[in-house]
């Protein structure tokens, strides 16, 4: 009875789905208000019913009902709670449930907390987030139905892919698919405009709050899959240009480059159809993603479908959405007014090369990641582009983006002053040059590149700090006056420090990582010792254990310090009889921000053990930096100005301003 509860609240929300994107449509073309206020209460009555659809999936997987095809395909019944609830969008059904239910929660939060919004254009953003919702409700109902019953039940279910058994789950696909649906919203706003014609600064403030929830989630989303692969593959790397990452890189970056566009279109009126065109291209790469991941096209650790069906109407989606978008884009930018008039070197201006870099590189990994699969389609030949392709390409790109970063808030709005901005910036420059000089000492004799880019970094980190140095007057103003300076600072510009500082120290990570990391790869028994970058590790036992649904051989380390044992590492290999599948559970010991990384391989018969040991230095820098990205967009949207959103119209113009 749950499953087909769930599945009749699912096209229950399909129907008001389809209600929701047609009437409010009419009643912004007959101007008529309560048509257009019909938006409103199906929106938020569609959230509730899909809201009950997803309660019902989980209901299923955390009885363990064998009797749906979902919870049989991957279930089990010895599995945890917490990996039985996890489950539930470990697979190709209960994940686009989840994208969906996310959609559904997006369009409700706009109609119930989009009171200072236009009529006629909630009504619009309201209708074009459910032509959204309606065709991937069509897509579950017909080719993904997660409700579907078994006739002959078994007893027992097939589990979850073990890879998938763990915490990261929890956090990585939520967070995940809250930045790629959340830019629904900007894609929404500018068709929106597009169809009302009618574009300006109101618009961005509006729009700049959705896009930054969006954005915050997408970046804690891929910092939390990349140390998710890093601790749980084994194989002790933290990004490995798969097709399935890039595909999430491309709208993060997009996205990037949009929020610094609507800074300047709310402060300047400026780069309307350029803001416009990014908000469309930000969750067009959403849906890209999505269809990467579903249609079988791709042989990835992330890939959940194999289903020519499935990627046929994905791909019917994309087509329709991507390109009816685009068309619109073509037929009406031109109508839309350009807003002021700016200098090359002024903040607009360094916004400006910020949006054609970030852009340049979304292009340079879209290349690389599509032309395999264009090349195999046309040729029927196949050929892999990875990682040299992605470093040479992608990285001198963000040379000059991480030059320009510290200069954009140093520089005055409509024409800025690039030699002033550069002499404030002279402590950042000597920090860099120090750090420089020390790390190419320390080095002597190993990459050339790495000082240079922990210099930049120092550089990066440092300009973020002056910026708010000299906005309080830290240096030239009695420390009581500074405090208060500081307190009555915008939170946006912390959140700018925090952001901007989080680039810098995510370099710092992965330069050291990459080019100080250790590796002793070797066979040990029971006994053995074995060192590196100054430690030794002993093997001490290697001990069998029986886990709620797995079997494993847990193996002890005792890591020393000039002979004192300063910890135990306890890396595993499990072996799940249900799946017929192994699993490495690697170790980590961190200290400071470096790590020891221990995973097992394959068990001899006499007793030996295959070990992989790392030293990764600084490792932790690397996700450290996006959390403290994350966090300074979590400033950024608590400032006041997106609060409160734009002003709200007088009671004597809303009549006319729902009739416009």
């Amino acid at each position: 009875m749950i499953a087909e509860s769930g599945h009749y609240a699912l096209v229950l929300a399909f129907g008001l789905a389809l209600v929701q994107s047609t009437v409010p449509l009419l009643g912004a073309r007959w101007r008529e208000y309560s048509l257009m206020n019909v938006a409103r209460s199906t929106a938020v009555a569609q959230l509730m019913f899909c809201a009950a659809s997803f309660a019902a999936l989980v209901a299923l997987h955390v009885s363990s009902d064998f009797s749906v095809v979902n919870v049989f395909e991957n279930s089990h019944s010895m599995k945890p709670l917490i990996y039985k609830i996890t489950g539930v969008w470990g697979n190709h059904e209960g994940s686009m449930l989840l994208w969906v239910s996310i959609l559904a929660l997006f369009g409700g939060l706009v109609a119930i907390f989009g009171n200072n919004l236009p009529t006629s254009l909630r009504a619009y953003v309201l209708a074009v987030q459910a032509w959204i919702a309606s065709a991937f409700y069509l897509f579950i109902l017909t080719t993904s139905n997660p409700f579907l019953r078994i006739a002959n039940p078994p007893i027992e279910g097939q589990d979850l892919n073990p890879v998938l058994q763990d915490i990261g789950l929890a956090v990585h696909p939520p967070m995940l698919y809250l930045g790629y649906v959340g830019f629904s919203i900007s894609f929404s706003f500018a068709i929106a405009a597009l169809l009302e014609g009618r574009i300006d600064a109101a618009w961005a403030r509006w729009v700049r709050p959705w896009t930054l929830v969006a954005w915050i989630f997408l970046t804690a989303g891929i910092a939390m899959g990349s140390y998710w692969a890093y601790y749980e593959l084994g194989w002790g790397g933290w990004w490995f240009w798969d097709p399935v990452e890039n595909a999430s890189l491309m709208p993060w970056l997009a996205g990037t480059a949009l929020l610094h566009s609507l800074v300047v279109m709310e402060k300047r009126n400026a780069l309307k159809v350029w803001t416009i065109l990014l908000s469309i291209l930000a969750f067009s790469l959403s849906l890209l993603g999505t269809f990467l991941v579903r249609s079988g096209v791709l042989t990835s650790v992330h890939a959940f479908a194999n289903d020519p069906r499935r990627g046929v109407f994905i791909l019917l989606i994309l087509c329709i959405f991507i390109g009816g978008s685009l068309s619109l884009y073509v037929l009406r930018a031109s109508s839309l007014k350009q807003g002021g008039l700016f200098a090359p070197i002024s903040r607009e201006g360094a916004l400006v090369l910020n949006n054609l870099l970030l852009t340049t590189a979304c292009a340079t990994v879209f290349v690389g990641t599509l032309y395999p699969l264009a090349l195999e389609v046309m040729t029927g030949e196949k050929i892999s582009v990875g990682a040299p392709f992605f470093n040479l390409t992608f990285g001198p790109l963000f040379i000059p983006l991480l030059v320009a970063l510290p200069f954009g808030p140093l520089l005055a709005w409509k024409r800025g002053d690039l030699l002033g901005a550069a002499q404030r910036l002279m402590a950042a420059g000597i920090a860099a040059f120090i750090v420089l000089a020390v790390v190419w000492a320390w080095t002597l004799g190993g990459s050339t590149f790495a000082p240079l880019a922990i210099g930049l970094a120092v550089f990066v980190i440092a300009g973020a700090v002056i910026d708010i140095v000299e906005r309080i007057g830290l240096l030239r103003l009695p420390p009581g006056i500074a405090f208060q300076r500081a307190r009555g600072l915008p939170r946006s510009a912390w959140g700018t420090m925090f952001a901007h500082a989080g680039v810098g120290i995510a370099l710092i990570g992965i330069v050291c990582e990459t080019s100080w990391n250790s590796e002793n790869i070797r066979t040990m028994r029971t006994g053995d010792v074995t060192s590196i970058a100054g430690y030794q590790l002993k093997l001490e036992s290697l001990t069998p254990h029986q886990g709620p649904n797995y079997r494993e051989t847990v193996a002890k380390f005792s890591v020393l310090v000039g002979g004192q044992v300063i910890a135990d590492m306890t890396p595993s290999k499990r072996n799940f009889t249900t799946r017929s599948a192994t699993t490495t559970e690697a170790a980590l010991l961190s200290r400071g921000a470096s790590q020891l990384y221990i995973s097992l391989g394959d068990i001899g018969n006499d007793g030996t053990i295959a070990v992989r040991i790392y030293h990764k230095p600084l490792v932790l820098l690397i996700w450290f930096g996006p959390v403290l990205m994350a966090f300074g967009g979590l400033l950024s949207l608590s400032d006041r100005r997106l609060r409160v959103g734009a002003p709200k119209p007088a009671k004597s113009v809303r009549g006319l301003q729902a009739a416009e």
